[in-house]
């Protein structure tokens, strides 16, 4: 997954938006030798048997279904900037990023799982039902106001996502819960019984309990990087990379092209999870846990690790902005400065476990869903220059 919300100069976005569809190959093979020619704020994620991109202005999903076709599907994407301003700021902006990518991951895998699979007979029919009553809604709503146009569609939506959407929501929040229990609960317990008190090795704590976590988070990633449905989604995110890859680079987006370039990109989310745990070891040190542990009078050792833990637990999204603010406006920025391949280095590595090498059907499933963000992006470009 490649984080999206970097922000790029005017004339860095000009040029990306220009018809880099229809370049000619030979010019794209010059362009190639010379590194990248525009830095794109576009990013994505691997989803089910497909791929999510993330322009300004829309999302598009593309999913390869089992008959075979890619399945696509786009949606505007409303930015709360105007009305929360505060929420763009540096560092509060890296926690709006983060519950905009879960909340927005989560309606793509939603869709991704609708068209991925195998249906039975049973369910063909009733999804066959669907697309009839959602044909039939279509023409009546074209009499109707824009409102109730909206209100239809979102009811119309709401009822078809059915049960399916809620299984996926408890998934999502007993996954959530693992997570905390694994990479937050887990080392700090082990880090207790190994160098005891908290308060006495403070540094010393956090490091320990800071490798644990990484040590745990590498494990998981090659643990689950073992089953052939994970394998396939880590191979659809190196195809998410080589397709942004080959649009930073000036190249036709065509699966030959896209081919050409690594699994690894710099904007990866998993750079950025990496960065957060690294983040942590620091923000966890400078929080003045024990004293406000003191001031409390909490003596009891289960307690006071219980609150440790809690502390860690609020500490995130402080920790979340700061990672963002390092990893994708600095870094992002400036993935060619020796600094900057230095701090990404580690990040980069761990990309050797969340992406493996796309066939072509994967990369043609990445090519559709930005060609579908770069057609709007294009379109909103156009609109802008003209006025109308």
């Amino acid at each position: 997954m490649i984080v999206s919300q970097v922000e790029t100069l005017q004339a860095q976005e000009e040029g990306a938006l220009e018809s880099p569809l229809m370049r000619p190959a030979h010019t794209s093979r010059v362009r190639e030798t010379e590194g990248v020619v525009c830095q794109t704020h576009i990013g994505g994620q691997a989803l089910i048997e497909g791929v999510m991109m993330r322009g300004r202005f829309n999302w598009a999903v593309a999913v390869r279904t089992p008959e075979g076709t890619i399945y696509t599907e786009e949606h505007d994407l409303a930015s709360g900037r105007d009305k929360n301003s505060w929420m763009y700021k540096p560092v509060i902006r890296g926690c709006t990023a983060m519950v905009e990518s879960l909340a927005l991951g989560f309606k793509a895998l939603e869709i991704a799982a609708e068209h991925a699979f195998d249906l039975s007979d049973e369910e063909a029919k009733e999804k066959a039902k669907k697309e009839k009553k959602k044909a039939e809604i279509k023409e009546t709503e074209k009499v109707i106001k824009a409102e109730a146009e909206a209100e239809t569609k979102a009811e119309a939506k709401a009822e078809e996502a059915g049960f399916p959407k809620a299984l996926m929501t408890i998934s999502m929040l007993i996954g959530v819960v693992l997570g905390v229990v694994i990479f937050i609960v887990l080392p700090a317990i082990v880090t207790n019984l190994i160098v005891g008190d908290y308060g006495d090795k403070t540094l010393l704590w956090n490091v320990v309990d800071g490798i644990l976590r990484i040590v745990i988070f590498v494990f998981y990633i090659w643990l689950i990087g073992r089953m052939t449905d994970i394998k396939r989604m880590f191979a659809y995110h190196g195809a998410e990379h080589k397709t942004i890859h080959c649009y930073e680079h000036g190249l036709e987006l065509t699966t030959d092209n896209a081919q050409r370039f690594t699994t690894f990109h710099v904007r990866c989310g998993t750079a950025f999870l990496l960065m957060t745990m690294l983040v942590a070891i620091f923000v966890f040190t400078v929080f003045p846990i024990t004293a406000i542990i003191d001031a409390m009078g909490v003596s009891n050792d289960v307690a006071r690790l219980a609150l440790i833990i809690l502390s860690r637990i609020i500490l995130i999204p402080l920790i979340a902005g700061l990672s963002y603010e390092v990893t994708v406006k600095w870094a992002g920025s400036r993935p060619e400065q020796p600094l900057v391949k230095l701090i990404l280095w580690p990040g980069l590595q761990m990309q050797r476990l969340t992406t493996n090498q796309p066939d072509d059907s994967m990369i043609e499933c990445a090519i559709a869903a930005m060609q579908r963000v770069l057609v709007r992006e294009q379109k909103e470009r156009a609109t802008q220059k003209t006025g109308i």
